[in-house]
């Protein structure tokens, strides 16, 4: 249910922009003959045209959207920092805001291990909505240090002065494939710092984001295990990116198109899977390492005694 969930909310807050994209490409067809050509397949070149007059929501419709280009095209923007477009970092913030909203139930779930129903899921949600979204302001001014301060040092100040006399392009990408994996080192570690953070608020139920983050941070440290569960869940992503970049098909009309956007959809439930199994498995080592499962796990399952038993024992209780 709680898989399910996350792909609807995905699913709605991405469908106004899907609605209003296919509005412009229908007025920018309207009754021409490439729309006849379109119904069976692709066209490149009206693809063309059409990015070539877009603006706004339409820059964002391009052939890289399509299949595999769309995780490598995600995975370039992140690692030369390219803004997003307006429209989409204005859903994306709508987004993690919700995100923040429900995280806290999910959280709250896990770490109960039993069900807590429709009524006591969104009372975590709503407990821990504010505390959530203090930590995320925090997150957000990291992260924009990272991007705005530390990225902007490493590839355009140190990645130029370290090339500056290197002739040979294998050496100068070696270079910069080292940069790319130290500032996702950076990533990571700031990722798996703010994750705990929110594991602690939920689990120790803190009321400090800053506390929270702290505490966060002192366990991490002293806890090498935590980077080899996130190399773990990184791992089951990559193969999860893998298998999808096999089976998904090109651009193609017919059966094909929408066997690859079955095979889409499916990848992103897939994402939203290995999302949950972070959260789930973080949550779980967290409190086997601070012995916080005892008393947040469900109680251990005792057969009843028959209703005969039960009563005689009542009974010389009550003697």
């Amino acid at each position: 249910m709680v898989l399910a969930g996350l792909f609807l909310l995905t699913l709605f807050v991405a469908l106004p922009l899907s609605i209003a994209l296919s509005q412009m490409i229908e007025a920018q067809l309207g009754d021409s003959l490439v729309s006849e050509t379109l119904v069976t397949g692709a066209s490149y070149d009206w693809w063309q045209e059409f990015s070539s007059q877009a603006s706004g929501l339409g820059t964002t419709f391009v052939p890289s959207i399509v299949g595999f280009a769309a995780v490598l095209t995600n995975l370039n923007a992140i690692l030369d920092n390219i803004p997003m477009a307006t429209t989409i970092a204005g859903v994306t913030s709508a987004w993690l805001v919700l995100w923040s909203f429900l995280s806290g139930g999910v959280l709250d779930r896990y770490a109960r291990q039993r069900p807590t129903r429709a009524h006591g899921f969104f009372a975590a949600c709503g407990a821990h909505f504010w505390r959530f979204l203090r930590l995320g302001v925090i997150a957000w001014f990291v992260y924009w240090a990272l991007f705005a301060d530390i990225h902007v040092w490493l590839f355009d100040e140190l990645y130029p002065w370290l090339t500056r006399d290197v002739s040979v392009e294998r050496t100068a990408f070696g270079i910069r494939l080292a940069l790319y994996l130290v500032f996702g080192a950076l990533l990571v570690a700031v990722n798996l710092v703010f994750d705990y953070a929110r594991i602690r608020i939920i689990v120790e139920d803190r009321l400090s984001a800053i506390g929270a983050l702290l505490a966060a941070v002192r366990f991490v440290s002293r806890h090498p295990r935590t980077l080899m569960l996130y190399g773990l869940n990184a791992l089951a992503f990559i193969v999860v990116v893998l298998l999808y970049a096999i089976v998904v098909p090109g651009v193609r009309g017919g059966l094909a198109f929408w066997l690859a956007f079955a095979i889409g959809e499916v990848y992103i439930l897939a994402r939203h899977y290995l999302k949950l199994l972070f959260y789930a498995s973080q949550t779980a080592f967290f409190q086997s390492a601070l012995a916080h499962v005892d008393y947040t796990a469900a109680p251990a399952v005792v057969w009843p005694d028959s209703p005969a038993a039960e009563s005689i024992g009542n009974a010389s209780t009550t003697l």
